[in-house]
């Protein structure tokens, strides 16, 4: 009897869980279903797999061991593997400033644009019963006055009657700021007149009878102009409506805005064959790479002589130094960045100051291309030798004594000593690290944007450029920056490159140190 009543027990337990996960799943398609009838595919896949996985791995045992894993496996794959794919996916669309809609949201966009296709009326609103107002329309022009009763300005809603009058009452006129609390309120009703004419809300002190500028049509996806009766056809290959003539040619003459459809590579065949934007592209590679390799070189060799020195044993006052030199890695980056970008002021700069009481010079750190790729240096090398300076001083205690001694037995110099025994045997174990800075400098994008902006700019590009812009810089420029129109795609297949290039990057290190513990 016993055994019949837990098999019971164990029964219902069974059904309810799986009414609860039931039920769990419905709420989840929902959201998902949601999320898809706004155009947003990519999130709605995201939501769809993260959710449904959750799901199923909390309510069974078989896959109880994933419990404590999942959350780590989703927060990658919200925050590392989503943003990857999404911007993979950009890359390959016309999506920019002008086509970030899709064609649907671009239509219903269109279809709500009103031209004024009748009578314009000043509009006010009188103040009347407490908290209560009355809609006042005038056209001196016609000397037509009309009025409406007292109503909740804040509760106003589908449409509004209002009687015609001689004369508009001396009442007190609501101050602008009530009208622009209750825009929304006052856009969303149809002001009824008695002519059955009906007026909507064209600016806080109008209203006037609009229609609806353009009509859709389903079956030929043609859009009408209702005003001048131009026509107009989607044309995917640029994502934009554009006017069509009697026979139904394209004439060049488009609609804003305009929606995302994919192009396929042409965003990595425009980097490669444009030369608006080729050019920039290739000075700013090939300077990301020499910034990148310069910083790495100049912060180890610095980094290694500073390390030596304060190791010294002869050297009074090690703990003093020590101190002094690791400040600027104690030191907030970006206050040194700005604090420097004050310090190189052609004008008011210390350094400008210096060069002027002594040589006579004032150079142009900011406008000259040359000396603000050197600035820019001087200031990475400044914020980045302390680090290698940290490493190679735990690394030196690992030097054998006994190296250092046989070779002052032979008669080896001091220098003799830092060129074939330090720093060899600092390379090896260091040489992971040092590309590691290389990608970690390749994409320095606070240190360009703080100190130079990119700037001084180049000449005759079709996007934003600078010569002191690092790829990483150049791509968000062309994302947010571009005059004319932002274009996100371009930039997404720059970073694409980006990306590219840092992975083998990484898989180079890890081939390094893999190499090294073998």
């Amino acid at each position: 009897m016993l055994s019949s009543t837990q098999a019971t027990n164990s029964s219902s337990h069974t059904w309810v869980k799986r009414t609860f996960v039931g039920l769990l799943y419905l709420v989840a398609f929902y959201l998902v279903f949601t999320i898809y009838l706004q155009g947003e595919i990519l999130f709605a896949l995201l939501a769809l797999i993260i959710i449904t996985s959750g799901i199923y791995i909390f309510s069974n045992r078989i896959t109880y061991r994933w419990r404590y894993v999942y959350p780590g496996v989703a927060a990658m794959g919200i925050f590392v593997i989503f943003p990857l794919v999404a911007t993979v996916v950009i890359a390959f669309t016309n999506y920019s400033g002008s086509n970030q809609l899709n064609f649907n949201q671009v239509v219903t966009q269109l279809q709500n644009q009103k031209y004024f296709s009748g009578e314009r009326y000043g509009f006010k609103l009188l103040e009347s019963e407490e908290g209560m107002h009355q809609i006042a329309l005038d056209n001196a022009e016609l000397q037509k006055y009309y009025l409406s009763e007292p109503l909740v300005v804040a509760d106003l809603e589908g449409d509004i009657t209002v009687s015609e009058v001689e004369v508009l009452p001396e009442q007190p006129v609501a101050s602008l700021r009530v009208t622009t609390q209750n825009r929304q309120q006052l856009q969303s009703i149809n002001v009824i007149l008695p002519s059955n004419d009906s007026l909507t809300m064209s600016s806080l002190r109008q209203f006037a009878q609009q229609s609806a500028r353009y009509q859709f049509d389903d079956t030929t996806t043609i859009l009408t102009n209702l005003e001048t009766g131009d026509r107009y056809k989607p044309n995917d290959e640029i994502g934009f409506f554009e006017q069509i003539d009697n026979q139904d040619q394209f004439t060049g003459k488009r609609l804003e805005p305009g929606y995302t459809v994919p192009i396929g590579w042409k965003n990595f065949v425009k980097i490669l064959t444009d030369e608006g934007v080729q050019q920039p592209f290739i000075k700013i590679f090939i300077w990301t790479v020499i910034f990148a390799l310069l910083t790495v070189v100049f912060t180890t060799t610095l980094g290694m002589i500073f390390a030596s020195l304060v190791q010294w044993e002869a050297l009074k006052g090690k703990a003093v130094y020590r101190l002094l030199l690791i400040l600027p890695y104690a030191v907030p980056a970006f206050i040194s960045m700005l604090i420097f970008k004050g310090l190189f002021n052609q004008s008011f700069g210390e350094i400008n100051l210096i060069l002027n009481s002594l040589f006579g010079i004032r150079p142009e750190w900011f406008n000259d291309p040359f000396l603000a790729k050197v600035m820019i240096l001087i200031v990475n090398t400044w914020l980045g030798y302390p680090y290698m300076m940290i490493l190679c001083m735990g690394l030196l205690k690992a030097i054998p004594s006994d190296l250092y001694e046989a070779s002052s037995i032979d008669g080896a110099s001091v220098w003799q000593n830092f060129r074939k025994i330090t720093v060899p045997l600092l390379l090896k174990p260091l040489m992971p690290l040092m590309i590691a800075s290389f990608a970690f400098n390749f994409n320095n994008f606070v240190l360009i944007q703080l100190l130079t902006g990119g700037g001084p700019s180049m000449i005759g590009t079709s996007t934003p450029a600078g010569n002191t812009d690092l790829l990483v810089s150049y791509t968000y420029r062309i994302a947010f920056e571009g005059s004319g129109t932002q274009d996100f795609g371009l930039a997404a297949a720059i970073a694409v490159i980006i990306f590219l290039l840092v992975s083998v990057l990484a898989l180079f290190q890890i081939r390094l140190t893999k190499m090294q513990q073998e």
